[in-house]
C-alpha cells in the first residue's frame, strides 16, 4: 500500500530509503502561493534516530510491515544482547549494544520485551514502562536530613543510579519508570 504525504499521521509506519520509520508528529502547512508541505518528525526504527522531513505532494511512501512479537532478554555478551522466544528458548536472536542504546539501563535477565521485526529481522524493541529492580547500594538515610528533599542516590542491579526515598535500603526491590528514570514505589522490602 502506498501513502501520500498527507497520510503520514502520528503512529504511521512507512519505508523511506529501505528503512522503516514511525511518524512521531506531523503538521500540514501552506505558505502563500506555494505548494502545501507536511512537516514530519519521524523515528528510524532501526537506528532509533529522529529526523525532520519536509514532504511534498510528489512524495509517496510504502507501508512498513513491522511485526511485534514477545521476546525475553537472556544476557549480554561482548556487546551483543541475546533474546529468546518465551515459548521456545532455543530460538535466539541478538542485537548490538548501539541499537539497544539507553534501554540497556533497564534490562536484567528474564525481562520480557516487545520486539519489532522488519522483514524477519529484529530491528528494535520496547521495554515495559515500569520495571522492578533490586537495590544494590544505598547510603543510610539520616532522619531529619532534608537537604535533598528526602531522597538519596541508590544503585540498582543494572548499575544505574537513581534518586529514591530515604527509607530505601540495600536488598529492597523498587519499581522504576523506564521513560523518566524515576522511582515509583517499593515493590518488595528486604
Amino acid at each position: 500500500m502506498a501513502f501520500s504525504y498527507t497520510d503520514l499521521k502520528k503512529g504511521v509506519l512507512f519505508i523511506k530509503d529501505g528503512d522503516p520509520y514511525e511518524v512521531i508528529e506531523s503538521s500540514f502547512t501552506r505558505m502563500q502561493q506555494r505548494k502545501a508541505v507536511v512537516q514530519a518528525k519521524v523515528r528510524n526504527l532501526i537506528s532509533g534516530k529522529i529526523h525532520d522531513f519536509g514532504l511534498q505532494a510528489s512524495d509517496s511512501f510504502e507501508e512498513a510491515n513491522v511485526e511485534k512479537r514477545p521476546l525475553r532478554f537472556l544476557y549480554q555478551h561482548r556487546g551483543d544482547f541475546v533474546f529468546s522466544d518465551p515459548k521456545d528458548p532455543r530460538q535466539r536472536t541478538t542485537l548490538q549494544s548501539d541499537v539497544v542504546g539507553e534501554k540497556q539501563r533497564w534490562l536484567k535477565p528474564n525481562t520480557d520485551i516487545i520486539a519489532l521485526f522488519f522483514r524477519e529481522r529484529l530491528i528494535n524493541f520496547t521495554i515495559p514502562i515500569k520495571v522492578d529492580l533490586k537495590v544494590i547500594e544505598a547510603p543510610p538515610g539520616v532522619q531529619g536530613d532534608r537537604a535533598q528533599s528526602g531522597t538519596k542516590v541508590v544503585t540498582l542491579e543494572t548499575g544505574i543510579a537513581i534518586q529514591a526515598p530515604l527509607f530505601i535500603n540495600p536488598g529492597d526491590v523498587i519499581r522504576v519508570n523506564t521513560e523518566t528514570g524515576e522511582y515509583v514505589e517499593r515493590a518488595e522490602k528486604a
